[in-house]
């Protein structure tokens, strides 16, 4: 019996318990993974690095059925196999901070049709009165109406916290740091816009005795200017000749742009420490030396380890789900690759070095025998 529960509130509370799953976050996490490439890049890296997914049964009967299941369900979209789901899957884990799936029967309820990722703008939970209950409603139209197959329908929060029980977004830190990235780069283009297209200022002073005939001489030195901007354009080349004072600069020339990189790249530092991927993985050379430590590799391994295991009971209700319609006993364990992220070189130079301590131990031993022979 579960005995933390929710503590009763006014009259109408129950209103308290639908928490919709569709808020103005999403849009704003989808607005940064579209305004700030390097944040999209590592959400399809973790993406990428997290798949290689197979199952095991216990019954070798039912195993190469299982594994043909596995490769060859419809995902939707013309997408085949449980990986297609699960890249999709892990797309809306990491954006909305939580993943919807749904298989569907096909009819008479014999075996499995297809296995869908569900839009998680259009559901909402209804939590109950202990923290083991919830229930999946459709959010719109009929509010707070529960979808009648519960147990047909996946859900995953993503790194949950007592006060986001739903789960969080991995992208919930960036926005503060991404809208100062954002105005940064909109800046930059703006000042590209004004000093790469130059722009003049012709000043012609006249003098003693030429004040009648300024304007005169302005409206000349005008169209002439323009006549030679406009012959540049053309692909020719003319000169322009004035006589008297004209003084002619660059409008802008002066100014000082300001340098961005230090700024950008302590963003950037920040926004890729979220992600938990190496700065060289996503195209950022920070340094001459950049590689991957043996450091760096074990924690990104934990990190992919920690999110496959969140992943993992969906994969399993529908393994085990196929398992009993077929008539099995409903057993099944995922199993995942290995994560290799060390280099291969370095790898190779281990093994010699084994290989040739393997042999030198083997030597050593030959002539201890000998000798005491």
């Amino acid at each position: 019996m579960v005995q933390v529960r929710r503590g009763t509130g006014h009259p109408f509370g129950v209103l308290d318990r639908y928490v919709p799953l569709h808020t103005g976050e999403t849009q704003l996490y989808r607005a940064i993974r579209e305004g700030v490439p390097i944040v999209d890049a590592a959400i399809w890296k973790l993406n990428r690095l997290c798949g290689g997914v197979s199952v095991r049964c216990g019954d070798s009967r039912a195993q190469k059925g299982l594994e043909e299941f596995f490769r060859t369900v419809n995902t939707g979209w013309g997408q085949r196999g449980v990986q297609s789901f699960l890249d999709r899957y892990l797309d809306d884990l990491f954006t909305c901070g939580h993943a919807l799936g749904e298989i569907v029967l096909e009819e008479g309820g014999g075996e499995i049709a297809a296995l869908l990722c569900a839009d998680p703008e259009q559901m909402e939970v209804k939590l109950g009165e202990s923290p083991l209950d919830f229930r999946l409603c459709r959010a719109g139209v009929g509010e707070g109406r529960e979808l009648p197959w519960q147990e047909l329908l996946l859900f995953t929060p993503f790194q949950p916290t007592s006060d986001a029980p739903c789960g969080v977004s991995l992208l919930r830190s960036m926005p503060f740091l991404a809208g100062i990235l954002l105005k940064i780069f909109q800046a930059t283009g703006q000042n590209w816009e004004r000093a790469g297209n130059l722009r003049f200022a012709v000043v012609c002073k006249p003098g003693e005795g030429e004040e009648a005939f300024a304007q005169e001489r302005c409206r000349q030195l005008a169209e002439e200017w323009s006549a030679a901007m406009q012959a540049g354009r053309a692909g020719s080349v003319r000169d322009f000749v004035a006589v008297g004072d004209v003084d002619i600069k660059v409008i802008g020339a002066d100014s000082q742009v300001l340098d961005s990189q230090v700024p950008v790249r302590q963003i950037l530092e920040q926004l890729v420490a979220r992600t938990g991927i190496p700065p060289f993985m996503l195209g950022l050379s920070w340094s001459t030396t950049e590689r991957m430590s043996a450091q760096q590799a074990d924690l990104l391994t934990s990190e992919i380890t920690a999110i496959r295991r969140s992943v993992e009971p969906a994969l399993c209700r529908t393994a085990e789900l196929w398992l009993k319609l077929h008539g099995y006993e409903p057993r099944a364990e995922i199993l995942w690759e290995d994560i290799n992220l060390q280099d291969l070189t370095e790898e190779a130079r281990a093994e010699l070095y084994r290989a040739q301590a393997e042999s030198l131990r083997a030597g050593t031993a030959d002539k201890t025998e000998g000798g005491s022979t």
